[in-house]
């Protein structure tokens, strides 16, 4: 594997000061293919960027057809790829049924080397205020839908004895009180990381996870002026999403074959150092 690489850099506002964040660059999954739940925007999409400029092939997932294709042509318009470098899936990972039968026939002719879980969503009030629409919109997509497109993912590997990578994106919630369903689903994500973990590293694939903190996405934050500023993150900023990607690319290349089981913690401190959000 080639490990050269260079830092792309993207400029960044904290208030009043720019702040250089990287983008890692490489051939570091160079030769791999990879599908990422929920890729049309922010963290799949900055994982999928920067899968792409480290070689790989992505197919990125979501719900909606338009703003896939929009995500596809950004891709290669962003990291000057040929077209068939990215495909796209139509898939809502909270309907089993329908996601199992369209994820089998699109595997039929395809390697996938590495499953990326990100979709989820955040919706609902906290407890005790939670209707069982809300609880189980978030539980069936972010839980449920986690654990049966993974169950696939694994055996597909399994069977056709593929040596690869699941990376399970949770979120620090997965260390807070469980006050809202996301909490609860995001502590049952964790989970599910260490178990798939143990049940399939005999099979070379490793499984682990990833926690970003409040990270500058469309679900948390709707402004595009590069403003990272967060007031009650011990780093004082959101994490930007590229920081993610660079992560994700490092866990799922040979360089992290020896990170099993493990969630590594993007957070800017917020809820592993402070859980000072919360006003009393």
């Amino acid at each position: 594997m080639n490990l050269k690489m260079f830092l792309k850099r993207k400029l960044v506002r904290i208030k009043k000061e720019k702040v250089i964040v990287p983008c890692l660059e490489g051939q570091m999954l160079n030769g791999k293919s990879s599908l990422i739940t929920g890729g049309s925007s922010g963290i799949g999409f900055a994982i999928a960027y920067t899968f792409l400029k480290n070689g790989a092939n992505v197919t990125i997932c979501g719900r909606n057809s338009k703003k896939l294709m929009e995500a596809k042509n950004k891709l290669v318009q962003d990291c000057m790829c040929k077209s068939e470098k990215v495909d796209t899936l139509i898939l809502d990972i909270s309907d089993i049924p329908e996601m199992r039968e369209k994820l089998v026939k699109y595997l039929e002719n395809k390697t996938i080397d590495i499953f990326v879980n990100n979709a989820g969503i955040n919706v609902g009030d906290l407890f005790p205020n939670t209707s069982e629409e809300e609880y189980d919109r978030v539980l069936n997509t972010n839980l449920k839908g986690m654990y049966f497109i993974s169950q696939l993912i694994a055996k597909y590997m399994v069977e056709n004895k593929i040596e690869g990578n699941i990376l399970n994106i949770t979120s620090s919630s997965s260390l807070r009180p469980g006050i809202s369903p996301y909490i609860i689903s995001k502590w049952g994500e964790r989970s599910l990381t260490l178990g798939m973990a143990k049940k399939y590293l005999p099979y070379g694939i490793v499984v682990n996870g990833l926690a970003p903190g409040s990270t500058l996405t469309p679900m948390l934050k709707t402004n595009d002026d590069n403003d990272l500023s967060l007031d009650y993150s011990p780093a004082g900023r959101y994490v930007a999403p590229e920081e993610i990607g660079n992560l994700a690319t490092i866990l799922v290349s040979n360089m992290g074959r020896m990170v099993v089981g493990d969630t590594i913690y993007a957070t800017g401190g917020a809820g592993v150092i402070t859980y000072d959000d919360t006003t009393y």
